[in-house]
């Protein structure tokens, strides 16, 4: 039976071949332009919720942030976790046990969607004051949030779908689904909160739609797919493969909540420092740094099932090639972003906010010392997506802990006491900077257990 799946895997697997650099940048390129684009119509939708709604909306949605970020980080944890196991046991030859997970992990999810959104909807009012919402955001809030509990399988589903698209070896699925839904939901935000005046239950119903139809997609790719190297079959029953998922992919949900924690304090603290201008200036700053960062999350997202299944079929050369690769990849690109960040910052910041007004000198003269993580935070979400695709979830965790949440917390809470306003704005390239050297250390480290290097 193996090795009639070793020759299935081997026939049909796109990450069984001999990548170069054109055909490893070929293959990822779909999942870059995916997250690139996935940063872009985040900043669109806040823009149109601005613009056609008012203010007051657009701070309900930061107040339910959190609880999107937990959804959205439950489907992470599952996706990457679990893809590392099933792009690893094709690796091995494996095929048909790679496909029951595949399908477990599948339903386990939609489950879990189910229970959040039940849950959800019978306690909405006590989680949204919970959130920090007074009595003149409930209503909008309870708009915007009622309607992502009920489609919280979708929104959990089209996460696995995106990342499982990658493992299966067609990341240009991904991109299209993607692209369809972004285009979707800025089209149908124009319309429904623009002519059809629905408010903020419009944002919400649009964003909605995009969720569908990448789960959509997802669904009939999968149930479509039969003969290939990953489809859906009839599932077995394996708790290892939940927990093992649940464990590995930790890093995801880490940083989902990291978020969410840090971009509290950034509020509060700036608050303090300057007032409601600077708040307006990092949430600018925030949703700037997201877009520019997607070049490093496409990437690292593109190329992790390929490492998994080099190192379940334990094929060191393939390794050394594929990593020399990445290093130099990600290296380029981060004096890259930092160049555009450097430049273009005052552009993104005119976006949200007209020239000249305080808002955009805040943001401006903040972009010139963000702009230095864009340094560091390349190799530092390479280095967390190696990990969990090799397995190794706790180190992926360690990475992702320290510069979401741990050090930047730290820079967060101390740096403005010494530096002001300036401080504030250092925490983000302190954290970055001081993980950076962490993973380094952990690259070095596991060196001779994964054969990388």
């Amino acid at each position: 039976m193996h090795a009639q799946e070793s020759s299935d895997h081997d026939t049909y697997n796109p990450l069984s071949r001999y990548h170069t650099v054109g055909s490893l940048l070929k293959f990822s390129f779909p999942t870059l332009c995916m997250m690139v684009f996935s940063g872009l119509y985040t900043i669109v939708d806040t823009i149109f919720v601005s613009r056609l709604v008012n203010t007051d909306a657009l701070s309900s949605i930061n107040i339910v942030t959190p609880m999107i970020n937990i959804i959205v980080g439950l489907g992470a944890m599952f996706a990457t976790g679990a893809s590392a196991i099933v792009a690893r046991k094709q690796g091995e030859g494996k095929d048909i046990e790679a496909r029951k997970d595949f399908t477990l992990i599948i339903l386990t999810v939609l489950a879990l969607g189910v229970i959040i959104a039940l849950v959800g909807l019978f306690f909405l009012e006590p989680i949204i004051y919970a959130l920090g919402a007074n009595t003149v955001l409930l209503p909008y809030a309870k708009e915007y949030l009622s309607l992502l509990f009920v489609f919280a399988p979708a929104n959990m589903l089209q996460v696995l779908f995106s990342i499982f698209l990658i493992t299966a070896g067609n990341p240009g699925l991904g991109f299209i689904l993607t692209l369809s839904a972004g285009l979707t939901n800025a089209c149908f935000d124009f319309i429904f909160m623009g002519p059809l005046h629905m408010g903020i239950r419009g944002a919400a119903l649009a964003t909605s739609m995009g969720y569908l139809i990448q789960t959509t997609g997802g669904v009939i790719f999968f149930l479509r797919n039969k003969g290939k190297a990953l489809h859906f079959v009839t599932p077995h029953i394996a708790i290892p493969v939940i927990t093992e998922s649940l464990s590995n992919g930790l890093s995801e949900m880490v940083g989902h909540l990291s978020s969410a924690v840090t971009t509290f304090l950034f509020n509060k603290t700036m608050m303090k420092l300057i007032g409601v201008d600077g708040v307006a200036a990092i949430t600018i700053i925030i949703y700037s740094q997201f877009l520019l960062s997607t070049f490093y999350i496409g990437f690292s997202m593109g190329v992790a099932p390929i490492f998994s299944y080099n190192y379940g079929n334990q094929n060191h050369v393939h390794m050394k090639r594929i990593f020399k690769i990445c290093i130099s990849f990600i290296l380029s690109v981060s004096v890259l972003v930092f160049s555009i960040a450097m430049i273009g910052g005052p552009y993104l910041a005119g976006i949200f906010t007209p020239k000249g007004s305080g808002v955009y000198s805040i943001t401006k003269a903040g972009f010139l010392i963000v702009s230095f993580s864009f340094l560091f935070s390349g190799v530092n979400i390479f280095s967390s997506a190696l990990f969990t695709a090799l397995s190794n979830g706790k180190l992926s965790a360690i990475i992702s802990f320290l510069r979401s949440l741990v050090l930047l917390s730290i820079g967060i809470l101390l740096l403005p006491l010494f530096l002001g306003t300036e401080g504030l704005w250092l925490a983000i390239p302190f954290a970055e900077g001081t993980t950076f050297l962490v993973s380094i250390l952990f690259i070095w480290k596991k060196k001779e257990i994964y054969h990388y290097i």
